[in-house]
């Protein structure tokens, strides 16, 4: 077979196969396009891999923060109203001054948010300085909590 006939058969073959629905047979051959799967529901990807939210108390929410930023001394303690107190310490590890944002988002028993998420506030770390933050609850409904930090554009 020369190119131009090979270049033909292989169009042809696109055409027919792309143009098939998942399951579908196509000249007594059945086949899954793309998936390797025939229709339906599909199971979540990576459900549980990159959940560090839901787990953890301090996360970082990019590559530069998780870099230079660390927590430790995570500490709560109930209000006298019921409200729940968050303190932490945010220590830079970098040589360098940095600036970042913190926010606490407040999560009940079962881990799901109580609606009560404080705004980012602005935070400046000196080289290798360690800074206290605390929030507080806006209701009665927070047991737990996740201090989410970023580094400032």
């Amino acid at each position: 077979m020369n190119t131009q006939s090979v270049s033909v058969t292989l169009v042809l073959l696109t055409l027919l196969t792309g143009c098939a629905r998942t399951g579908e047979k196509i000249g007594g051959v059945s086949r899954a396009i793309s998936t390797g799967q025939a229709g339906g529901a599909y199971p979540a990807r990576n459900g549980g891999k990159y959940d560090y939210e839901n787990r953890e108390q301090f996360v970082t929410m990019n590559f530069r923060a998780q870099r230079s930023i660390t927590a430790s001394g995570l500490m709560t303690r109930p209000l006298e109203d019921g409200r729940l107190e968050v303190a932490g310490n945010l220590r830079n590890r970098l040589n360098r001054r940095i600036e970042i944002q913190v926010q606490c988002i407040f999560k009940d028993l079962s881990g799901f948010s109580t609606g009560d998420e404080t705004p980012w506030q602005t935070l400046i770390l000196t080289e290798n300085g360690q800074e206290t933050v605390k929030f507080a609850s806006m209701n009665d409904k927070a047991r737990n909590f996740t201090i989410r930090a970023r580094e400032a554009r």
